[in-house]
């Protein structure tokens, strides 16, 4: 019976030894000659010329994480595909358990505004400072027309300014 496992373990075995023994190579090999160019980070060949003003959205890694859920959960979902008809009702429960926890992941993505790309909405309460009577006309102040002589929105003419805003 442990037979079996042999080739396993003698995969695992070999892994390990090929990842260790890499490692070693390019400490032994590897050139040391750091300069500022190779230690700076690569961006698609631009040469940053200053630090980032912000800190790296969170959202990204939020999809990054629905990504991985899903890909973890087609990896599942094939293997018990297969074998199915094997399984029966055992492998049905467990394949609901499974799916239950994979939507639970979804859900708190989405909660947390992992597709929400945009700005955040934010919707203000009506404020008591408004008053009924503001409207486009008494609180938009209409810039240009003073020296032209041209009638504003409330139908009266406007008077001549000087550079100042001052009346002439």
């Amino acid at each position: 019976m442990l037979g079996q496992y042999l080739p396993l373990l003698f995969l695992l075995i070999v892994a390990a030894l090929f990842a260790a023994g890499s490692f070693l190579a390019s400490g032994l090999l590897a050139p040391r000659n750091p300069t500022v160019a190779k230690q700076a980070p690569y961006e698609c060949g631009i040469v940053p010329t200053r630090e980032t003003p912000e800190r790296f959205p969170v959202r990204f890694f939020l999809v990054a994480m629905i990504f991985i859920v899903f890909d973890i959960e087609i990896i599942f979902f094939y293997p018990w595909a297969i074998a199915q008809g094997g399984l029966g009702i055992f492998g049905l429960v467990l394949i609901m358990v499974f799916s239950f926890a994979v939507f639970e992941s979804f859900v708190y993505l989405i909660g947390n505004g992992a597709l929400e790309w945009g700005p955040i909405k934010q919707i203000a309460p009506p404020s008591e400072m408004t008053s009924p009577e503001r409207t486009l006309e008494s609180t938009i102040r209409r810039v240009g027309l003073e020296d032209r002589g041209v009638a504003d929105a409330a139908g009266t003419e406007a008077a001549e300014t000087d550079a100042h805003g001052e009346a002439a």
